[in-house]
């Protein structure tokens, strides 16, 4: 891999190889999210942004989802009676609020205003039924509204259920191998249908067909985090590496963006990341208890 290095603020760092995919930069918003002053955040384990461009924080403290305007002003937040630790956050199509509970091993559907519609899992019940989770860490949605679920840490499988509730697939056990996991710890799903997985602790990503039959390993990184921007890019929260990563549609990686630090544009472990309507970046780090903006230029 050919590769050309620049620097940005000082702080960023920029790789392109020798693929074909469209080349983004970024540059880090320092300061971008206006919280009241009292409000102190928690781990930061993921973001979602919804129709309105509003940015979803789920944290692992009081207010356990905060709400700021593209803008980073402050609007609502919402959850301590519901959510006990919050590990993946996704917005659906019809702007609802999605959450998995690591403590209470459910999969919880919110409005948008943080009125909760459904539990999925036993509360406070790890199991291995297909009415049951065990600390799932994410969810995706399908093109006709099916819903995945990523049962990461202790089932270590993907479920396919219904826009309501209903079982309709599972695959997924622990192991190295092809179609096994440790740790499917984000879930994504592209335009095409394609599940795209990421195996944490196998520090690969996996793609499979919608139900379930796998079409391509991606090695070579700890996808801590997986997001999709509108024109299909896809980016990657490394964890352990500390960095943002973009990838082309062969696994390939395209772009590489920061280091270990705590200043803007570096990162203490990356958990997960949106990208909104315009292609800016939102990255939610567990270590340095904040989220930031990565602008596109």
């Amino acid at each position: 891999m050919k590769l050309a290095t620049s620097a940005v603020f000082g702080l960023l760092v920029f790789v392109v190889g020798n693929v074909a995919a469209d080349e983004i930069n970024f540059h880090p918003a320092a300061d971008f999210a206006k919280l009241p002053d009292e409000m102190a955040l928690g781990a930061c384990s993921a973001v979602a942004v919804n129709s309105n461009g509003e940015i979803h924080l789920l944290h692992r403290g009081e207010h356990p989802v905060i709400v700021v305007d593209p803008a980073g002003k402050y609007l609502r937040s919402w959850g301590d009676d519901d959510i006990h630790t919050g590990h993946g956050l996704r917005i659906d199509r019809d702007d609802h609020v999605w959450v998995t509970d690591t403590e209470t091993h459910q999969v919880l559907k919110f409005t948008p205003t943080g009125k909760l519609l459904m539990a999925w899992g036993k509360a406070g019940q790890a199991g291995v039924g297909t009415d049951e989770f065990d600390k799932p860490t994410d969810v995706a949605f399908g093109p006709n509204g099916e819903v995945y679920v990523a049962d990461g840490y202790g089932n270590t499988r993907i479920i396919q259920f219904t826009p309501n509730g209903g079982f309709l697939t599972q695959w997924g056990k622990a192991g190295s191998e092809p179609e096994q996991f440790n740790t499917p710890h984000s879930i994504v799903v592209d335009v095409d249908g394609r599940v795209i997985v990421g195996d944490r602790e196998n520090d690969r990503i996996q793609i499979f067909d919608a139900a379930g039959k796998l079409q391509e390993v991606w090695p070579g990184f700890a996808p801590y985090g997986l997001a999709l921007d509108q024109q299909g890019h896809l980016f990657v929260a490394d964890g352990r590496a500390h960095k943002v990563l973009q990838l082309d549609d062969h696994g390939k990686i395209v772009a590489s963006w920061g280091e270990s630090g705590s200043e803007p544009g570096q990162f203490n472990l990356p958990h997960m990341l949106a990208a909104d309507s315009d292609g800016n970046l939102y990255i939610a780090e567990v270590k340095n208890k904040r989220f930031q903006k990565l602008a596109r230029r």
